[in-house]
């Protein structure tokens, strides 16, 4: 498996646990979703929401579009977002990410910053975001612990013997069966 294999399959193993967490995440109400917890981001909300709007940062960057982090979308999203807006924009963004994730590694990669535009290899840059998105989900995961619903299994991706145990998601995203 050569490095754009390995980082297409990491951006699809992106997408099928961020829908694993958030059909469990649906199963809570309002002020479970937006409850008080222990973690970085002190809600599942806020840290969901933070997973988002880093995709879209880094995902933009990845498009060559160029787009500084939007702080004040963000901030309002914070305030006033939905679960569902929320499900259904990472949905979005995990696919765009699935296209950029199968482009050239080498391609530079352009990231503006509040006082300066910050350049690396598009395999870095994924590789960052991919540490990031695993990193934030595992503290949804955790916070889900405290809940009445059982957090859903996300680490049997890889593994041809667990196909079975995922292959109706990945039908659901349109992801190859492997």
């Amino acid at each position: 498996m050569n490095a754009n294999e390995v980082m297409l399959r990491m951006a699809h193993n992106n997408a099928w646990a961020n829908l694993r967490l958030h059909r469990a995440v649906g199963e809570l109400d309002d002020a479970g979703y937006r409850a008080t917890r222990t973690g970085f981001f002190p809600s599942l909300h806020l840290t969901l929401a933070h997973i988002l709007f880093v995709d879209l940062y880094y995902v933009d960057a990845l498009e060559a579009g160029g787009r500084p982090v939007p702080w004040d979308e963000y901030a309002a999203f914070e305030r006033t977002g939905t679960f569902a807006d929320l499900r259904e924009r990472q949905r979005d963004v995990d696919q765009r990410l699935i296209a950029c994730a199968g482009r050239d590694l080498d391609d530079e990669i352009h990231m503006q910053r509040k006082d300066r535009v910050q350049t690396d290899t598009r395999a870095n840059v994924l590789l960052h975001l991919f540490e990031h998105q695993i990193h934030h989900r595992g503290q949804a995961h955790a916070m889900l612990s405290g809940t009445q619903v059982k957090p859903p299994q996300l680490d049997e991706f890889f593994l041809r013997d667990e196909l079975p145990l995922r292959e109706a998601e990945l039908r659901e995203l349109s992801l190859p069966l492997r």
